[in-house]
């Protein structure tokens, strides 16, 4: 069986990029069978770096597979360049930007790297906050400020709920913490008492016991920490603890820390304090 064709996808941006590359991923998972190379190249916002990503582009061009180049270029000269290189080129913001004018009826600044930078200074700001706040309060760290929270995630350790708050915090401006689900309070019958008074803000991640044990195993091989059966036992004493209490949660084993975010927006219905 032959080897899938492999093209390759620039990301240009004249910022971070990551606009570019979110857009852009979620256009290439449509596309089975076809291996992608993906390259980002951020903060082309000079007519010299166009020009040197453009002779990269121009040699792949020459040697077959014409690459597909995805930007997010604001300046129409920079834009020119690479559409001079012979590459696929679509850009997010020449598509966009002209039916936005004529519909609001205002031209747009065409000012660049607005977008993930700090300019907003406020959007900033609650950003970097939400995450110190996670941080502060990762794992049961912490308890102090818990009221402050928009949301507590809880579950067993290695769940999940660590990467998930900390995305929340970055790219939503959530506050976020987390507090593990624990054998001593599997044994008590009781869920931590420092949590009682914030029910209504708590979310709960579960996973595959299976999933769990090879996760665990990776952290410490051969422990009863990581042992299937004990993974077992936890993960269903912790789901039972939250059924009782009423605690929605979602399986955190098939899905991506952006979807479980994404569901606990909708569930908790919290709203986001940045962009």
């Amino acid at each position: 069986m032959s080897n899938p064709p492999v093209r390759t996808v620039f990301f240009v941006s004249d910022g971070t990029g990551i606009t570019v590359e979110m857009l852009g991923h979620s256009l290439l998972t449509q596309f089975d069978g076809i291996a992608f190379e993906q390259v980002t190249a951020p903060f082309v916002n000079t007519r010299e770096r166009a020009e040197e990503w453009a002779a990269r582009i121009a040699v792949l061009v020459r040697d077959g597979l014409r690459p597909v180049v995805l930007t997010t270029l604001v300046d129409e000269s920079i834009r020119a360049v690479f559409k001079s290189t012979g590459a696929f080129v679509l850009d997010f913001f020449e598509m966009f930007l002209n039916p936005l004018e004529l519909e609001l009826g205002i031209g747009s600044t065409h000012t660049m790297g607005r977008s993930h930078s700090a300019r907003d200074r406020a959007g900033y700001q609650q950003r970097m906050e939400a995450v110190n706040f996670s941080l502060a309060h990762d794992d049961g760290i912490s308890t102090r400020d818990l009221p402050k929270a928009d949301v507590i995630l809880v579950g067993v350790s290695r769940s999940g709920k660590t990467p998930t708050c900390l995305y929340l915090a970055l790219q939503f401006g959530v506050r976020a913490a987390n507090y593990p689900l624990i054998p001593e309070d599997f044994e008590r019958g009781e869920f931590p008492p420092a949590l009682a008074p914030h029910l209504g803000k708590i979310f709960g991640l579960t996973i595959v016991p299976e999933r769990l044990s090879e996760i665990r195993n990776e952290r410490r091989p051969g422990s009863q920490y990581a042992d299937p059966e004990n993974c077992r036992r936890e993960v269903a004493a912790a789901e039972a603890m939250m059924r009782g209490l009423g605690i929605r949660w979602v399986n955190s084993t098939t899905k991506s820390i952006e979807e479980i975010a994404a569901t606990i927006m909708e569930e908790i219905r919290i709203v986001r304090r940045a962009f």
